[in-house]
């Protein structure tokens, strides 16, 4: 959960597994020598989960709603490099953490596989899957940004936090946008409230920590994209253009109300194969929504396997 509060509060063809992998965790080493760790369980299409933050550590999905999944997928969760237990590295960049999800695949012999992303997530796997088209079996995309930041979703923000404020809302220029939503997000921590933009439920923030408080783990990948943004300008590119290249079927699920990436934001994508599916919640869906939100995976992979 730091990490999204930092992010907020600025504010083969058959893709199976064997047996004898269908429940393991390990890890194994990049192209420049960072032990990634990643765990697998489940049996059925293989399918990679690619975590939001930027840096958030795998558990807080798997269990909080994502390991329903397993039932009919064989899920391959994933520390990115500098986040959970995997290993630091001197290079966070955007083709280094597509690299790496390359490199798991091919170190776990598949074909073909299913990307899932989360959040900020969506960035790596949408830039994995216009590189790596042949190999990629279809992009689940929950609640996804494809835009850090944009000023649109921002702009979205600053209304919602006034309106729990209840203060009025006010024209801001586009180069102070940034600092109204921080001073904003501040006047909400104050009130205890900031946590309304991921969710309407503090039991959910709750189980969150829980879960991370029992999960050692690094958030360096985050705090490097986080702090060093001239450093890493790759993440604040608007990446929605590309979709109208990105020829594999896409399932996109939104979030009629979140405020965290935006309810609106997913209309920008144009991937010539989506499907939409809009789920009357916030941007934790696998928790707080999770029947709709398995439903809408295993109806996805059925028609694609």
């Amino acid at each position: 959960m730091k990490i999204i509060h930092l992010l907020l509060f600025i504010f083969i063809s058959v893709t199976f597994i064997s047996a004898q992998e269908s429940s393991s965790e390990s890890f194994f080493e990049t192209f420049d020598h960072v032990r990634v760790k990643y765990k697998i369980s489940g049996k059925g299409e293989a399918c990679i989960f690619v975590p939001g933050g930027p840096g958030q550590g795998y558990p807080s999905f798997e269990l909080l709603g994502g390991s329903s999944l397993e039932k009919n997928m064989q899920m391959i969760y994933m520390d990115q490099r500098g986040s959970g237990e995997s290993g630091k590295s001197e290079n966070y960049h955007l083709d280094a953490m597509v690299q790496d999800i390359e490199e798991l695949r091919q170190h776990l012999k598949l074909d073909k596989v299913f990307l899932l992303a989360h959040s900020f997530g969506g960035i790596i796997a949408v830039n994995y899957a216009k590189k790596y088209p042949k190999h990629t079996k279809g992009l689940i995309l929950a609640n996804i940004t494809l835009h850090f930041l944009n000023n649109e979703s921002v702009k979205e923000q600053i209304e919602y936090g006034n309106s729990l404020l209840k203060q009025p809302n006010k024209a801001v220029p586009e180069d102070s946008l940034s600092g109204e939503l921080s001073k904003i997000s501040a006047a909400l921590r104050k009130k205890r409230i900031g946590y309304k933009f991921l969710t309407e439920d503090i039991e959910t923030i709750k189980q969150m920590d829980k879960i991370d408080s029992l999960h050692p783990r690094i958030i360096d990948f985050g705090m490097a994209v986080i702090s060093k943004p001239k450093e890493f300008p790759e993440y604040y590119t608007d990446h929605a253009p590309i979709t109208k290249d990105i020829h594999v079927p896409v399932l996109i699920i939104t979030g009629k109300k979140d405020k965290a990436v935006g309810t609106q934001h997913y209309k920008t994508f144009q991937f010539p194969d989506q499907k939409v599916v809009s789920i009357d919640g916030g941007h934790l869906l696998y928790y707080e929504k999770n029947r709709e939100f398995v439903n809408a995976v295993w109806n996805f992979i059925s028609k694609h396997k």
